[in-house]
């Protein structure tokens, strides 16, 4: 297996792959695929997703632990995914006073209508997740919202320590 991941990347997806083989058959079920990869660190965009193999529906198509690191080992050569510094320009466009600031309203269009579509409750979940409530000019902070977005669904550990 010729793969461009260094010892650690590939225990680390190994875990990942463990975790996500929920019949303890060695096998990842498609379905599956793109929420191992986000474990990952990975940002693939379901269109990525599907065209390596992931699947919408469950148990159309399993993948055994070589394959998927063929998978991860492409995907962490992969440039056409977003990060952090091109999500902030993007959403810069829609900062009119140059604050850090962009209404709440448009926040929650751009995530329904660009890119990947999601549906009201998506955009309402990852809205009430990641996005400060608006201030009395219907403006949000922007960088705050990415930010707990591209972070995940996980706290960091020193959030949830009492403060001494």
């Amino acid at each position: 297996m010729a793969l461009d991941l260094s010892a650690k990347e590939i225990e680390r997806a190994k875990y990942a792959f463990s975790i996500y083989d929920f019949e303890g058959n060695d096998l990842l079920d498609g379905v599956d695929l793109g929420n191992c990869l986000r474990a990952l660190g990975l940002f693939p965009t379901q269109k990525n997703v599907e065209k390596v193999g992931g699947q919408k529906r469950k148990g159309l198509k399993k993948f055994k632990l070589e394959e998927f690191l063929t998978i991860y080992s492409q995907a962490v050569k992969d440039k056409d995914v977003g990060n952090i510094a091109d999500y902030t320009e993007c959403l810069k466009l829609y900062d009119k006073n140059e604050d850090g600031l962009m209404v709440y309203e448009e926040l929650k269009h751009i995530l329904g209508c660009m890119g990947e579509k999601l549906d009201l409750d998506e955009v309402m979940d990852i809205m009430a997740d990641c996005a400060t409530l608006p201030d009395e000019d219907g403006f949000t902070p922007y960088q705050k919202f990415l930010d707990k977005l591209m972070a995940g669904p996980f706290k960091d550990e020193d959030e949830e320590k009492p403060a001494e």
